[in-house]
């Protein structure tokens, strides 16, 4: 199955909900007006792209529906694919070209599937035939340093730990020590995933971000946060919260295959500009894949 097929499987539920309520619409509305567009807007709401990035798409699809006088449906739904497609920009699909030495901090609440991302991301990397090594700076979370150990062991590549309650930083630290010694491609780092007590995790961010300068000035760098498709708008308000705290550069936006809110991904690029940069649409290790917004768009439809 090619990585299209595989999102457009992935993406049924979203698919199906969005597409076929679309299409009724399409039906029951034989004249292009007013009416149409609110039910359309209401589609979007539904399929949780949110009140104000919906209401964006459906006043750019009335400018279009006037200036190009579109009279029929399948102009208007063609128009607009087009309108989400040009909101979801031309980021992704080039996820395998990183420099060497790249770092890669893995932030996001607990439950979200931060730690299979991890490893999915991990033998992703290996599989474009870059070395990894992991380091397990989630001290604060039981058992989370044993996981990314079991995940590490799947996967293949190394893993750098300290005892449960240590300092992240250090973890770190001896995980950049560890990357150049063994000149490692890409080093990615878990971290706590709490966001009750700011404070704490600002200066954490802040410590490990300080050491990574420091030790790797020449590194690439990338913060990305996870988040669970599943649980709709609750995730873009998990991406404003720890956009207080630390400069976010992508998106892993996991169990994309298991819900019909699938449109939070266009309410998030709109309203946050922040790209995302890899969908999990299954439980595989190889189930994670580069995002691509063209597709996605398409996917949409399809």
């Amino acid at each position: 199955m090619g990585l299209f097929d595989k999102l457009k499987q992935g993406l049924a539920k979203t698919r199906n909900q969005f597409a076929e309520r679309t299409n009724d619409v399409m039906r029951i509305f034989t004249k292009i007006d007013e009416s149409l567009f609110e039910e359309l807007e209401e589609v979007l709401i539904m399929s949780d792209v949110g009140f104000e990035t919906s209401s964006e798409i459906i006043e750019r699809l009335r400018q279009k529906a006037r200036e190009d006088k579109i009279q029929d449906g399948e102009a208007l739904k063609s128009a607009l694919k087009n309108i989400i497609s040009d909101i979801m920009g031309s980021d992704g699909g080039s996820e395998g070209e990183i420099t060497s030495p790249t770092v890669i901090l893995v932030i996001g609440v607990n439950g979200v599937g931060k730690t299979t991302s991890i490893a999915k991301l991990a033998n992703f990397y290996k599989a474009q035939g870059k070395s990894v090594i992991l380091a397990a700076a989630d001290t604060f979370r039981a058992a989370a340093i044993d996981q990314l150990q079991v995940w590490a062991e799947r996967v293949g590549v190394d893993i750098i730990k300290q005892q449960e309650g240590s300092d992240p930083a250090s973890v770190v630290y001896d995980a950049i020590c560890a990357t150049k010694a063994r000149g490692k491609d890409v080093l990615i780092c878990d971290t706590a995933g709490r966001l009750h007590n700011k404070k704490n995790l600002i200066d954490e961010l802040a410590k490990i971000n300080k050491i990574i300068m420091r030790e790797l000035p020449d590194c690439a760098k990338e913060t990305f946060i996870v988040l669970d498709a599943t649980t709709g708008q609750n995730a873009l308000s998990q991406v404003k919260n720890f956009s207080k705290v630390t400069d976010i550069t992508g998106i892993i936006l996991t169990k994309l295959d298991g819900t019909a809110k699938g449109g939070i991904v266009i309410a998030i690029k709109s309203e946050q500009n922040i790209p995302v940069r890899f969908i999990g649409i299954g439980e595989k290790l190889d189930d994670l894949q580069p995002f691509n917004s063209h597709e996605f768009a398409m996917a949409m439809f399809e």
